[in-house]
């Protein structure tokens, strides 16, 4: 069996406005690893090791209802910090953008008193979590 077996191997995720959701992310992947792996006119996509994530722009035709976690589909997406400071130190990054923090009252033990993470909104209100070891 090879190690890669059953890991992802990309997520693809169509979003609303490309260029605001490549300014939202490209810090945010590249602060934990991930490098620029793939660009075109309408899509980026952002790679570390053996797995990538790719965000295309959605076609007109199709934004007529928008993307809601509680709807079928992917809830949210949920990346290893590399300690509890970093996720200390990405919170207060994102607070200074000016992105929406989920569960404030509760942070940053929302998920338990022994998951330490932030939850936070890309520009979709797609739910992200970074989650310290």
């Amino acid at each position: 069996m090879k190690l890669t077996q059953g890991m992802l191997h990309h997520i693809e995720v169509n979003v609303s406005n490309l260029y605001n959701t490549l300014d939202f992310w490209g810090w945010f992947l590249e602060d934990l690893g991930y490098s620029v792996y793939q660009e075109w006119e309408k899509g980026q996509s952002w790679k570390l090791g053996n797995t990538y994530i790719v965000f295309v722009q959605t076609e007109e035709r199709f934004l007529d209802v928008p993307y809601h976690r509680c709807r079928v589909g992917l809830n949210h997406l949920a990346f290893h910090a590399r300690s509890r400071d970093h996720v200390d130190e990405l919170t207060m990054k994102l607070k200074q953008k000016g992105t929406n923090i989920l569960y404030t009252g509760q942070h940053p033990f929302a998920g338990g008193e022994d998951h330490y993470a932030v939850y936070f909104e890309d520009p979709d209100r797609m739910k992200v979590e970074l989650v310290a070891p």
